[in-house]
């Protein structure tokens, strides 16, 4: 079986439900770049000894695909699986149970006092450059409401993981 199909040698994709873009479409940028979060989550994974957390990163990633679907998808008819309010729901109590556990902590910090909080601080900036992107095509197309809080939502969750796993909790005010 081959994997290359010729069909994008002159700049074009198909979109899950068939219709061609232009590969800089801002919608392929938009699953592109959860695609490259759900990537650079696998890095991070393998450097987190914490079984609880190896498995919210999976979890994760797994979820990470019904959002690229839903955003490779211009028609919604065409999408099998949705982002619901339960998986923002699951987010959310991570943030808050990793949060809590830090003692409030105030100000910034400078990220990746170990390799594991850098890997999931990395992948919080990717995350966050997906949701510009799922914001810009959402300028210029219907994007599921859902599916923009669940990104919003997960860069929060990473930081959260991520400030969790840093060996030291220095934090530097201005």
């Amino acid at each position: 079986m081959t994997i290359y199909t010729k069909t994008g040698d002159k700049g074009n994709t198909s979109l899950f439900d068939g219709v061609r873009v232009p590969k800089n479409h801002i919608r392929v940028e938009s699953y592109g770049t959860i695609d490259e979060l759900g990537t650079v989550l696998g890095l991070a994974k393998h450097f987190v000894e914490d079984e609880e957390i190896r498995k919210i990163v999976e979890d994760i990633q797994n979820k990470l695909f019904t959002v690229a679907t839903n955003l490779a998808t211009e028609n919604p008819d065409k999408v099998k699986h949705h982002i619901v309010e339960e998986d923002i729901d699951y987010l959310e109590k991570i943030v808050d149970k990793y949060m809590g556990l830090l003692d409030n902590p105030t100000g910034f910090i400078v990220p990746g006092s170990n390799v594991k909080s850098a890997y999931l601080h990395l992948a919080r900036t990717v995350c966050r450059r997906a949701e510009r992107r799922i914001i810009s095509l959402s300028t210029q197309a219907n994007v599921d409401p859902l599916v923009v809080k669940y990104v919003n939502r997960l860069s929060d969750t990473l930081y959260a993981l991520a400030r969790f796993m840093e060996d030291t909790q220095v934090n530097v005010k201005y």
